[in-house]
């Protein structure tokens, strides 16, 4: 596994969630009692920003409905999130933080937001006038 350094350890102060970035892959970079951690960035619910929510003592609240998830583990504590978000190891040394990630952790981070960018395309409107029972 790879290291990145992904931030100095003044830009993430006690009770901030920040967002950063490891080439694509989209973290969300927290600490807590003093502790810093790095999720992906979308909740497995509805795909929020988690980096718009909120440190709290349990763990990292998705302020889109409430969801909460561990720090540690990325489970969820709280519903309505079912499933588990990406966790990656974090390495806090000399005033640089650093996040570990490797092909995998970063295929299941990005996987929410890569299915969210496959929709549909929409329908085009039928034609109108041209249909049966048209004058």
């Amino acid at each position: 596994m790879e290291f990145h350094n992904i931030a100095r350890s003044g830009q993430i102060p006690e009770g901030v969630v920040r967002r950063m970035f490891v080439g694509e892959v989209e973290i969300a970079l927290s600490r807590s009692d003093g502790t810093v951690y790095a999720t992906s960035n979308y909740c497995s619910h509805l795909d929020c920003l988690l980096s718009s929510g909120k440190v709290t003592d349990e763990g990292l609240l998705c302020s889109c409905h409430g969801s909460v998830f561990d720090y540690e583990s990325g489970e969820p504590l709280c519903p309505p999130a079912t499933r588990p978000i990406t966790v990656f190891p974090v390495k806090e040394t000399d005033g640089q933080i650093w996040v570990g990630v490797d092909e995998e952790l970063a295929k299941a981070a990005m996987r929410r937001r890569a299915s969210r960018n496959r929709r549909t395309p929409p329908v085009a409107p039928a034609d109108r006038g041209n249909g049966p029972g048209t004058a």
